[in-house]
């Protein structure tokens, strides 16, 4: 096996999402099916524990903890091992930068840094490769902010920041750069809300299933290989899904005359492509691994202040 530098862990941020868990390279479905034995399909295998785990398969439901099970600690092996196989290593020192959603950190964060790190060091099998990770420690910090956070100096005047997930909407108020904890709320409308819309309204107009590709291959780009009749009914729920985004932005005192609204996470997209807004007062942020780098520039600034320490 390759071996990493002794000197200092490496901070690998993980962005585990219910839609997608993203780093700062990749980004895969948040899915795991596990079997007692060796399956026939093995492209994602990850070997763990004596247990089989096809990784991106199937469909991981939202819950308000993501310690509940062992899913996310197994996706957020084959996450480090993504990128400890763009590094060309399989053996490192980690030290993981994750996140909550910015009303669940200051609860949720101790449960959540124990459950990242309920082993010292893992020995697993992914992709044909074996790895060895030793854990050093793990960073919990907000997702949505740390997506921003290294812009922080673009941020002069009132700001409100919707970070757009599977499941919720995080919304933050950040005013003359500096983010406003009194001012953040959680919103249960996420982009799966949207999908299960189009799921329903597909069968009462069209009385039809679309494959799930089809429909998120319409939130990214706008379209997709189906019929018109079907995009239709897609890009008219979509259009009434990001209308109900900014009406909940109002509720919580959104006034694009004298704020600016950044949108970031999954539901960027939807924003992009189906909503009404103006582009001068609104930035939406494509990058879905942002988050993902967000965490590593904040765990990295922590080690700088400490003087190299993580």
């Amino acid at each position: 096996m390759n071996s990493e530098n002794r000197d200092a862990p490496l901070i690998i941020g993980v962005d585990n999402g219910f839609g997608n868990t993203k780093t700062r390279n990749c980004c895969f479905p948040t899915g795991v099916l596990s079997y007692d034995r060796e399956p026939t399909f093995k492209r994602n295998l990850l070997v763990y524990g004596g247990r089989y785990y096809l990784i991106g398969e199937g469909h991981k439901e939202f819950s308000p903890e993501k310690a509940l099970d062992n899913d996310h600690y197994v996706l957020t092996l084959a996450a480090v091992a993504r990128e400890l196989d763009i590094r060309g290593l399989t053996s490192a020192r980690v030290h993981l930068a994750a996140g909550l959603p910015l009303t669940w950190v200051t609860e949720q964060k101790d449960a959540f840094r124990n459950y990242l790190l309920q082993n010292p060091a893992a020995d697993f099998t992914f992709r044909g490769a074996e790895y060895h990770v030793e854990f050093e420690g793990a960073e919990i910090l907000p997702q949505g902010f740390a997506a921003v956070a290294d812009k922080l100096k673009d941020f002069e005047g009132i700001n409100l920041l919707a970070d757009i997930g599977h499941g919720t909407m995080n919304v933050m108020y950040i005013i003359d750069r500096c983010p406003r904890q009194d001012r953040c709320f959680t919103e249960k409308y996420g982009t799966n809300q949207c999908a299960l819309a189009v799921r329903e309204n597909l069968m009462r107009l069209c009385h039809a299933t679309v494959d799930e590709s089809a429909i998120e291959k319409t939130f990214r780009t706008g379209s997709a290989e189906i019929s018109e009749r079907y995009l239709t009914v897609i890009r008219d729920t979509a259009t009434e899904y990001v209308e109900g985004i900014f009406r909940k932005l109002r509720e919580r005192e959104y006034d694009p005359e004298s704020m600016r609204l950044y949108v970031v996470g999954g539901g960027a997209c939807l924003v992009k492509n189906f909503g009404r807004y103006e582009p001068d007062r609104v930035t939406i942020q494509e990058d879905i691994c942002a988050t993902a780098k967000g965490y590593e520039y904040l765990a990295e600034l922590k080690t700088r202040r400490n003087g190299g320490a993580v």
